[in-house]
């Protein structure tokens, strides 16, 4: 499965996690699977540590879509994996892509599992499952992954500052519905045990809801706790 993979991970000053997590994307990389970082204007020692652990460091205006957008540009896998950087992927990730793509599969995602003492996490995890199985609706923690010229077709991620992957799904499911591998993927549960597992669950609500009328996606994302570059 040489080259058929290739791994799109943005960061933002990740000094000090960057280095562990992508250490566990080793065993892809013996395999054959490519390895993109995409750095969004880091200021401290993330383009450092991670150079000598991906297959290419690449610079890009800070904003998620805009730096996976730039990851995929520079990628020559045939087929495209989307990770977040707290997102541990299951160890044979690359087999099970591949064999749901040489099935047919135009994209999918993975299931998930949330780490954290919170007993809720579990219970978000298995409705972020199951809302995505029936919603054909992925999220970004849920490590999607597309064929190279479906979303070279599409035009990429739309370029803004969230709820890129929403707007993404929305426009792969119009082609078909993802492949739901039930394999499951291991997030952290630091943004909701940070903001309080309710409180976090009622923003994501609101802010879901208040994106399905058209909010202004750059208005929600201040709302969720970005903040643009000064």
């Amino acid at each position: 499965m040489s080259r058929r993979l290739s791994v799109v991970v943005p960061v933002l000053n990740e000094a000090g996690e960057v280095a562990e997590r992508l250490g566990n994307l080793t065993g892809l990389r013996a395999r054959g699977s490519e390895l993109i970082v995409v750095d969004g204007g880091s200021t401290d020692a993330t383009g450092e540590l991670t150079r000598p652990l991906a297959d290419q460091l690449v610079h890009a205006p800070r904003g998620r879509a805009v730096q996976m957008n730039a990851g995929a540009i520079c990628s020559r896998g045939e087929i495209l994996l989307f990770l977040h950087l707290d997102t541990t992927l299951p160890p044979d990730a690359d087999r099970l892509i591949c064999s749901a793509v040489d099935r047919g599969a135009a994209w999918g995602r993975f299931d998930v599992r949330i780490e954290g003492a919170h007993p809720m996490l579990a219970v978000i995890a298995r409705m972020m499952s199951l809302r995505s199985r029936l919603t054909s609706i992925a999220t970004g923690d849920q490590a999607v992954f597309v064929r190279r010229e479906i979303f070279q077709q599409l035009g990429g991620y739309p370029e803004i500052p969230l709820m890129e992957d929403i707007a993404l799904s929305k426009r792969l499911r119009r082609i078909e519905r993802p492949a739901c591998l039930r394999e499951r993927v291991l997030t952290s549960g630091r943004r909701w045990e940070s903001g309080g597992v309710f409180r976090t669950i009622w923003l994501m609500w609101r802010l879901r809801a208040a994106y399905a009328v058209g909010a202004n996606p750059a208005l929600l994302a201040v709302r969720y706790g970005y903040r643009p570059d000064p």
